[in-house]
């Protein structure tokens, strides 16, 4: 008898990610970090508004900071775990208690991190999630987010900003942002300019692929 063919994994184009936190610099720093890895990310600055943005749009994820005014991360968890028991919640927390983190294990929360944390650190956290819940990125997908990822930080390396990119490569300012957020697919004679502006080969881009 043959063996039962293993549960197909479910492939997204872009795992969506909701960010609940009052901290608008953390907020921005995630924003980057997760759109870079090919994401799909909102950010919500008041918990107030959280449960209406998860009944308007379907997520993966959802982070948490916990300290929050007029309602915090522990309170917004539970009512989210009443009307979504399985909807993944990461807690971000500069101020880490037995309490909150045994609240969190009570509700199910997939990573606990304590501020300031790593890019590994979170990137782990969200790769986690997204294989126990079968979601994995297109590959092609992967390929503009490692290539979104690697312009970036080349770019940056250099000191350079979108706007000096823009006139060293004749490219604007939005489709250079669209591609470092993986949001556009990029052509081949977009990725030479960026390539000769950055002063790399265009291989480089490219990562492991």
């Amino acid at each position: 008898m043959a063996a039962p063919n293993p549960p197909r994994r479910r492939d997204v184009q872009q795992l969506s990610i909701l960010v609940v936190d009052d901290d608008k610099d953390v907020c921005e720093y995630l924003q980057d970090l997760l759109s870079s890895e090919g994401y799909r990310v909102t950010i919500v600055n008041d918990p107030t508004n959280a449960l209406d943005a998860l009944k308007q749009a379907e997520y993966h994820v959802v982070v948490l900071d916990i300290m929050m005014p007029k309602l915090n991360g522990i309170d917004l968890l539970e009512q989210i775990r009443q009307s979504d028991d399985d909807i993944a919640v990461i807690i971000l927390t500069g101020y880490p208690s037995l309490e909150t983190a045994t609240s969190s294990i009570e509700h199910d929360v997939s990573a606990y991190i304590r501020k300031p944390f790593t890019i590994s650190e979170f990137r782990e956290a969200i790769k986690r999630i997204a294989a126990k819940k079968g979601l994995i990125l297109r590959r092609e997908d992967e390929l503009h987010a490692t290539i979104g990822r690697s312009i970036r930080e080349y770019r940056k390396a250099r000191g350079l900003t979108l706007k000096q990119m823009s006139r060293r490569t004749n490219l604007s300012v939005s489709l250079l942002s669209q591609i470092e957020r993986a949001e556009s697919s990029a052509s081949v004679s977009s990725l030479f300019k960026v390539a000769t502006a950055l002063g790399v080969r265009i291989t480089e881009l490219f990562g492991d692929f």
